[in-house]
């Protein structure tokens, strides 16, 4: 039994050998890769891609984009990243390196459901973002802290003043907590603090009958308990009398 013992160490030999040689492989074919990534990383940005929501940004801002990424010195996908989220409407931008010159830069846009205060947006999700403001949009305006909440009563306002048949251009919530409507019509709605839906809703159904007898008003007070009252108010028509 003796004479095996140097056949085994042979082989013990050559199993370390070898993987001794593997991990040298492994090892060089490792920095390889990582002086090829560095190498990429120190080359100039040539080709900027872009993916995602792109047909609803700027496409001024995006060709001022490439034009930046291109003339930056090495810039990190960081930087890229940051430039691209400072781009009007975009909510988010995600950014990865082509090889071996070129960025692609996938966006995420904002969707604008109204004009927040003066001079900026407010998405569905009640995020306020500073964009081009577009006139069709009805306008917001509370509290800086109150965006999400006025995003939300927002819809369901306009669907319990739809008989009313002009829809919200402003809508405006006081520091206190008071809620107002003013319609595109220029009819301005006080509905008060509580239970707003239910105070417009009632209003709405009593609507079409003053309609029906000719009252007009430019401002409906919505916060009386039993109520409301019409400011301004007059028949431009006389009612027919009934037989």
């Amino acid at each position: 039994m003796k004479p095996a013992a140097p056949v085994q160490s042979s082989r013990l030999v050559r199993r370390v050998l070898s993987g001794v040689a593997a991990v040298s492989v492994a090892a060089i074919l490792g920095f390889a890769g990582w002086e090829g990534y560095r190498w990429a990383l120190l080359q100039p940005v040539r080709h900027v891609a872009f993916a995602g929501a792109v047909d609803r940004l700027p496409q001024r801002d995006l060709a001022a984009l490439v034009s930046a990424v291109r003339g930056a010195n090495n810039p990190s996908l960081e930087s890229v990243r940051q430039a691209a989220r400072a781009v009007p409407w975009v909510r988010e931008a995600s950014v990865r390196r082509v090889w071996p010159d070129g960025v692609e830069i996938t966006f995420e846009a904002y969707d604008a459901v109204a004009r927040w205060n003066d001079d900026r947006l407010v998405s569905g999700k009640g995020e306020v973002f500073a964009a081009d403001t577009p006139a069709s949009l009805p306008r917001l305006r509370g509290p800086e802290n109150a965006a999400v909440s006025m995003v939300q009563q927002l819809s369901p306002l306009s669907q319990a003043l739809a008989p009313l048949a002009s829809p919200i251009a402003e809508l405006r919530l006081s520091p206190r907590g008071a809620w107002q409507a003013l319609l595109a019509n220029g009819l301005a709605i006080e509905l008060g603090r509580g239970d707003v839906l239910s105070r417009a809703r009632q209003f709405a159904a009593a609507w079409p009958k003053l309609a029906a007898e000719g009252v007009e008003t430019n401002h409906a007070d919505l916060r009386y308990p039993n109520g409301f009252a019409l400011r301004s108010a007059k028949v431009t028509s006389t009612p027919t009398p009934k037989k």
